[in-house]
C-alpha cells in the first residue's frame, strides 16, 4: 500500500503540523490502495509564509529563466508521464488508454502551452502617454478536483510560474497520488524552495485556510459549482482574486442538416468518456422532435457497446465511476429520470452485468427528455446522456440557454456556416463546432454559474497578473 504521509513545504518534504490520515480507495477494487495526510490552518500558515518569502526573489526572474524553469519541468514530466498515468488510473479510474494519452498527457500540453504563450506574452504596453504593466499578483492558493487530476493541476500550477508566482496547491483528496508525483518532478526540475508547496487536505480544512488566509492574494478553484460558492465567499472579506472553473450541463445541438448517424454516435461517445465525469461533457443532446426515435435508437446501441471494466483491461473504454458517493447520486438521479417520466432506452440503475464490485454505472440513456426535469437540470458527473427533442432552431437555442450553467456547447451540421450562426447565440464560454477539438492557445472557461474564469494560453496567465498603470510616459 502507498503511504504519502508528508508535504512539500519551501523545497522539502515534511510531516504534518497534526498528525492525521486519509485512506485513498481504488474505485475498481474498492479497497484501501493507499494513506495520505490531511492537511490543517497550519500548514496553511508554514506554507503561505514559504511562498511570500519566495515571491520577494522569484517576481524578479526573467522571462528567459521562467522559459528554462518550464523546459525543464517539461523535460521531467515526460520522463515521469507513464508514474502519473498509473497514478490516474488507480485513484480515480481512468482507463489505461485514457490516463496516459489524455489524462497524463494534458500536463506536457499545459506545460508546453505555458511555455510557447510565454515566449510571445506582452508584460508591457503603451497607452497615451501611460505605460500599462502587468506584475504577478502574488502568492496564490490552487484547488483542483479528482476528475481530470493533473489537467487542473498543470494548467493552474505552469500559468502561474510563467507569470512569476509562487503558490500552495491543495490537490483532490480523492486522487492525489499524480499531485505527489508532480511536486516530486518540481523539486527534480530545481523549482526554487517556497515557489511551488502542496499541502493536502480536504475542503472545509486546507481549502477554507487557503480562501480565507490574508496572505493569499488569488486563489484558482476547479470544482463544483456548490464548492465554488464557498471558496468565493470565504475569499469575499479579504477581497481576493478568485477564478473559478465550475460545472457545466452543456447542450449539443445537432440540426436537422447533420448527418444523424455521425452526430449522435460521436455526441454519445463524447459523452461518456471519461465514465462522463467532465464538466464539459455533451450531456444534453438536442434533435429534431421528428429524429427522437432515431437518434435514441443510436445512441441506445453505442451505449450497449460500450466496453466498461477494469481500468487495466486494455478493453475498457468506461471506468468506474471516482466514489461510493459519487455511485450513490448517480443511480438516484438515473431513477429520477425514470421517476420524472424519461424513456430509458439503454442502462438504467445498478451496476453492470459481471462487475459486482467497483463504483460500475451502467452506460444509461434517456430519450424524449424535457428540460425541465431534473436529469436535464443538474450535472449529474456520470455516463448519462439525456436526449431532448426541439420544434425548430429557435426553440433549440432556447433549450440549450435555459441552463444555470455556461460552459461549454455543441453544434452538428452539414453546413460549417450554418453552424457557426447556431454557435454565435449560444450563451457559453466555448462552443465545438461538427466535434472539433479544444484548441490549448484558446480560452478555456464558461458564462453563468460555471465560473468567471479563462484558463489555457494566454489567457492563462492572464490569470495570475496585476495590471499598473504608470504615468509620465509622453509621447
Amino acid at each position: 500500500m502507498l503511504e504519502k504521509l508528508q508535504f512539500y513545504i519551501d523545497g522539502q518534504w515534511v510531516d504534518p503540523v497534526e498528525p492525521k490520515t486519509l485512506d485513498v480507495i481504488n474505485p475498481a477494487t474498492e479497497a484501501v490502495y493507499g494513506r495520505i495526510s490531511i492537511g490543517s490552518a497550519a500548514d496553511v500558515d508554514t506554507a503561505v509564509a514559504a511562498a511570500t518569502r519566495a515571491f520577494d526573489t522569484f517576481s524578479k526572474t526573467s522571462r528567459e529563466e521562467r522559459i528554462a524553469l518550464l523546459e525543464t519541468i517539461l523535460e521531467v514530466f515526460n520522463r515521469r508521464s507513464d508514474e502519473v498515468a498509473e497514478a490516474i488510473m488507480d485513484e480515480m479510474g481512468a482507463p489505461w488508454g485514457l490516463a496516459k494519452y489524455a489524462q497524463a498527457a494534458s500536463g506536457t500540453q499545459h506545460i508546453g502551452g505555458a511555455i510557447a504563450a510565454l515566449k510571445t506574452y506582452e508584460f508591457e504596453e503603451k497607452a497615451g502617454s501611460a505605460l500599462v504593466v502587468k506584475e504577478p499578483i502574488g502568492v496564490c492558493g490552487l484547488i483542483t478536483p479528482w476528475n481530470w487530476p493533473m489537467n487542473q493541476i498543470a494548467v493552474k500550477v505552469a500559468p502561474a510560474l510563467a507569470a512569476g508566482c509562487t503558490m500552495i496547491l491543495k490537490p483532490s483528496e480523492i486522487a492525489p497520488f499524480d499531485a505527489l508525483i508532480f511536486a516530486e518532478i518540481l523539486d527534480e526540475a530545481g523549482v526554487p524552495a517556497g515557489v511551488f508547496n502542496l499541502i493536502n487536505g480536504d475542503g472545509p480544512g486546507v481549502g477554507t485556510a487557503l480562501s480565507q488566509h490574508p496572505g493569499i492574494a488569488m486563489v484558482s478553484f476547479t470544482g463544483s459549482t456548490r464548492a465554488g460558492v464557498l471558496v468565493a465567499q470565504n475569499a469575499a472579506p479579504t477581497v481576493k482574486r478568485v477564478a473559478q472553473e465550475l460545472g457545466g450541463k452543456s447542450a449539443n445541438i445537432i440540426l436537422d442538416d447533420a448527418d444523424l448517424e455521425e452526430a449522435v454516435a460521436a455526441g454519445t461517445k463524447a459523452m461518456f468518456e471519461n465514465t462522463g465525469q467532465s464538466c464539459d461533457a455533451p450531456s444534453r443532446m438536442l434533435v429534431p422532435k421528428g429524429k427522437m426515435a432515431a437518434a435514441a435508437e443510436i445512441a441506445a446501441r453505442v451505449a450497449a457497446s460500450a466496453a466498461v471494466g477494469n481500468p487495466r483491461d486494455k478493453s475498457t473504454r468506461i471506468g468506474p465511476v471516482v466514489s461510493d458517493v459519487q455511485w450513490a447520486k448517480i443511480q438516484q438521479l438515473i431513477q429520477k429520470g425514470i421517476d420524472e417520466g424519461a424513456t430509458l432506452v439503454a442502462g438504467g440503475t445498478g451496476r453492470p452485468e459481471g462487475l459486482e464490485t467497483g463504483y460500475y454505472v451502467k452506460p444509461t440513456v434517456f430519450a424524449n427528455v424535457s428540460n425541465d426535469m431534473t436529469i436535464a437540470r443538474e450535472e449529474i458527473f456520470g455516463p448519462v446522456l439525456s436526449i431532448i427533442p426541439y420544434e425548430d432552431e429557435d426553440d433549440a437555442i432556447r433549450i440549450a440557454n435555459d441552463t444555470p450553467y455556461g460552459l461549454s456547447g455543441y453544434v452538428s451540421s452539414g453546413d460549417v456556416e450554418h453552424a457557426r450562426k447556431i454557435a454565435a447565440q449560444m450563451r457559453t464560454g466555448m462552443v465545438h463546432i461538427n466535434g472539433a477539438e479544444l484548441e490549448a492557445l484558446a480560452p478555456f472557461g464558461g458564462y453563468k454559474q460555471s465560473g468567471n474564469g479563462r484558463e489555457w494560453g494566454a489567457h492563462g496567465i492572464d490569470e495570475f497578473l496585476e495590471v499598473k498603470s504608470v504615468y509620465g510616459y509622453k509621447k
